[in-house]
Formats: C-alpha cells, sequence, structure tokens
C-alpha cells in the first residue's frame, strides 16, 4: 500500500477526501480511513471508508461507486438491456470493475457467459475483497474475468454477443476510448443480428454536450436509440443518463417481464425510466 494520495487531506483532525468535479465545483467527503491505496499501471485505486457511503471505490481521486447506492447504477445498465433482448445467452461487460453489473446479470438463468473485460485487475480484487455491498464477492462460475483493454478486445469479436454492457468511468485516462465512435462501430461488429448495447452516458446536468455526442454516435448505428436515466446521489448532479442502442428490439413493456429482487429497479421504474426531463428532450430531438 502506498502513502496517503493527494486527495486525502486531514482537517482538524479528519481525513476528507476532494474531487474535482468542474473548475468551479469541488465534491468532498468525510472519511474514516483509508482502506486500500495503491498505484496500478493504469491508474490510482483507492477504497475509502466514508462516514455517509460506507466503502468507496475512487479511482484517480474521483469516486466510482459507493456500498449504499452503487445498486442503483448497476441495476439500471443491466436490467434494462437484459430485459429488451428476448433470450439474451452471451453478454460483455467492457469496464464494471467493481463487479456490481456482473452481479446483476448473474440474476438471469438464460444467460449462459459473461465476460468481463476489465483493464484494471487491481480494481477487481480491491472490490471483491473490500466492497462486497457492490461486488458481492463475486463467483458466479459464468462470469469470464479478462484483463484486458476492452477498445482492443471488441474489435477481435464478431457476430458474438446479444448484449454488451459498456460500464465506463468518466471520459478520462483509461476510460477516454471507451466514449468514440470507432469503439461503438466495433461494438455494432461484435453483438449479433438482433444483439444491443448500453452504455452510461454522463449527467445531463453537468455533461450535456457527453451525453449528446454519445446518443448521437451511437444513433448513427443502431435504428433502435434510446436514452433513459436514474437518480445516483454520488454522481454529480444527482440525474445520471444511459444510452441504449439495439439493432431490432424495442425496450417495450418491460415492467411486465420484470421478475427479479432488486433494491432500486421495479415495475414502476421500468414503466418510467424513458420519460425525459424537458430540457433533455430539447437538447437531444428538437435541435
Amino acid at each position: 500500500m502506498s502513502s496517503m494520495p493527494k486527495w486525502i487531506k486531514e482537517v482538524n483532525g479528519e481525513l476528507w477526501l476532494t474531487e474535482d468535479e468542474k473548475e468551479n465545483l469541488k465534491l468532498s467527503y468525510r472519511a474514516k480511513k483509508v482502506i486500500h491505496s495503491e498505484q496500478s499501471p493504469y491508474q490510482h485505486v483507492m477504497i475509502l471508508d466514508t462516514y455517509d457511503f460506507g466503502p468507496t471505490l475512487v479511482l484517480d481521486g474521483v469516486v466510482q461507486t459507493t456500498s449504499m447506492d452503487g445498486f442503483i447504477y448497476n441495476e439500471m445498465i443491466t436490467h434494462i438491456p437484459l430485459l429488451t433482448h428476448p433470450d439474451p445467452k452471451n453478454v460483455l461487460i467492457i469496464g464494471g470493475g467493481d463487479c456490481g453489473a456482473a452481479r446483476e446479470v448473474t440474476k438471469y438463468p438464460n444467460v449462459e457467459r459473461i465476460d468481463m473485460v476489465e483493464i484494471d485487475q487491481l480494481v477487481v480484487k480491491l472490490c471483491k475483497k473490500h466492497l462486497q455491498a457492490v461486488s458481492g464477492n463475486l463467483s458466479d462460475p459464468r462470469v469470464n474475468f479478462i484483463f484486458n483493454d476492452g477498445t482492443q478486445f471488441v474489435k477481435n469479436h464478431e457476430n458474438t454477443y446479444d448484449v454488451i454492457i459498456v460500464d465506463s468511468s468518466d471520459p478520462i485516462g483509461p476510460a477516454e476510448q471507451l466514449f468514440s465512435l470507432a469503439f461503438y462501430q466495433d461494438i455494432y461488429r461484435a453483438l449479433k443480428p438482433d444483439g444491443l448495447m448500453v452504455c452510461q452516458s454522463q449527467s445531463p446536468i453537468f455533461h450535456m454536450p457527453v451525453l449528446k455526442q454519445t446518443y448521437e454516435r451511437i444513433r448513427s448505428l443502431f435504428p433502435i436509440t434510446k436514452v433513459y436515466t436514474a437518480v445516483v446521489p454520488t454522481y454529480p448532479g444527482g440525474l445520471w443518463s444511459f444510452t441504449l442502442g439495439s439493432k431490432k428490439h424495442e425496450p417495450i413493456e418491460l415492467d411486465k417481464k420484470w421478475d427479479k429482487e432488486a433494491k432500486y429497479v421495479n415495475e414502476g421504474i421500468l414503466a418510467s425510466c424513458f420519460n425525459l426531463p424537458q430540457f433533455m428532450v430539447k437538447e437531444l430531438f428538437q435541435d
């Protein structure tokens, strides 16, 4: 374990993580202790025990998921695409090192194989050990851990997957390529003729240009492109977006198919999550 990272400061005997979100916005979290802090070959990885959110995954000083609300993001990025596809058997997760998305996918008995491609093995190791509220110490035999670059992995696959979930961090550092048009084109080729994909597309409040670019790039490839939202308290602005691209299947009446145990998703959420606030409708569809 390395020395205290620069994002952690001691103020009046208390530990604080300060995340630089934007030029004019900083988010601070009071912490009990640093559980683990280490520089991997790709990024700085830290598990921080915070007062309000519990054990928390922090990459390069940015909060990724927490024990308190990580289930919201992970349920929303998985159940919507898996319910949209009528019979998903082969699922690819790109990123998702906290194992929360893969954990949700294992709730589907008809899924036969879950390839999880994460570039940073240290993230998986630490989350399985210290962030079990999210990871569940994932050990399902259908999950195939592949520690590699997701952008390179999809280039080598064609007509392979029913569903691809891009569970990336912010579009900086190792994750920047996961928002490119070339990457989405590779995903399209890696999907079967009736396959579909979903990605997180940032905050509609603070990152509208990223959301808009993501939506337009996916729409240029997929005949069916939809944006949906959820509220994740630890993410800047609270409101968070996901973009779904489908070759064939529309996300219709997903609430009628719901039969899983979950903490956030239910029939009402599934029936309403594609209903967007007016400012998003105007930015995405009315320009």
